[in-house]
């Protein structure tokens, strides 16, 4: 059984601040390593659960943030950018299953530490068919493109409610701190996140064993993909891409019969955008 686990850094344990997950900031050295021991503990719990292989994809910022060096040795590591399918680079037909390890809220979330969707700076919102998206329900649409669930998160309380949301009520989840605003929140110390995020990728893989996970995630065709940029410029740049449409305001709207292909005309559009 492979699982795929996608790590991000903004639910990681301890998290609040953008200093802590900013690679040019002192902070971010000792929340790399917080962030590499939640992934282990996720490694430890697939593995105790019945994986037989588990890779790990870095996925916050250019992607070079976990120590491959205290990686679990069991599990390979995606990592740098860019890569084909970004944030769950690696999912494919031959994965069982995918973990959200360290997500955060979608953009303008209510009690969701640092809340964005991909770009704090250029994102105003993400909508897929009308409805609004995060990263999670945006990279969960990808992983379901393969017929692959979302078996496990872990985050704060509002990532947790929006992976279950999203998709279904079986989903195992990690709640490593509870959100008071955007940058201040309760938080668990490690010694304590570290066996909550275990004993869920553990319950997680066992459900996925006995089939008892929720389905791949799946958005109906065709896709619209309307994204709201910050600036009204950024707009103008993305609306350059063929086929994109600028329909009101700062939204550019894109619609194709294929996830992947809208995933990677998101990323396109905020490269024009920047």
């Amino acid at each position: 059984m492979k699982i795929l686990i996608a790590a991000d850094m903004e639910g990681i344990t301890g998290v609040i601040h953008w200093d802590q997950v900013n690679p040019n900031h002192p902070e971010y050295i000792r929340f790399r390593k917080l962030m590499t021991d939640d992934v282990n503990a996720a490694i430890r719990g697939a593995f105790a659960g019945g994986a037989t292989s588990v890779v790990v994809t870095d996925g916050h910022n250019n992607g070079r943030n976990i120590l491959i060096e205290e990686l679990d040795v069991r599990a390979t590591l995606n990592s740098g950018s860019p890569s084909y399918l970004s944030m769950v680079h690696g999912v494919d037909e031959d994965v069982d299953g995918v973990m959200f390890v360290g997500y955060h809220g979608r953009m303008g979330a209510i009690n969701a530490i640092l809340d964005h969707t991909w770009s704090d700076e250029r994102v105003s919102g993400l909508w897929i068919n009308d409805r609004a998206f995060g990263e999670a329900g945006l990279n969960g649409a990808v992983c379901g493109h393969f017929d692959v669930p979302i078996i496990m998160a872990s985050g704060d309380q509002t990532l947790c409610a929006e992976v279950r949301e999203f998709f279904g009520e079986e989903i195992e989840t990690a709640q490593v701190k509870k959100a008071l605003s955007r940058m201040s929140a309760e938080c668990l110390p490690p010694a304590v996140t570290s066996k909550l995020i275990e004993g869920a990728a553990q319950h997680a893989v066992n459900k996925l064993k006995n089939k008892k996970v929720t389905k791949p995630f799946k958005v109906s065709k065709p896709i619209k993909m309307t994204l709201e940029f910050e600036q009204s410029d950024m707009a103008d740049r993305a609306a350059l891409m063929p086929y994109a449409k600028r329909t009101m305001d700062r939204r550019v709207e894109y619609t194709a019969d294929d996830m992947v292909i809208i995933y990677l005309a998101f990323r396109t559009l905020l490269a024009l955008a920047r």
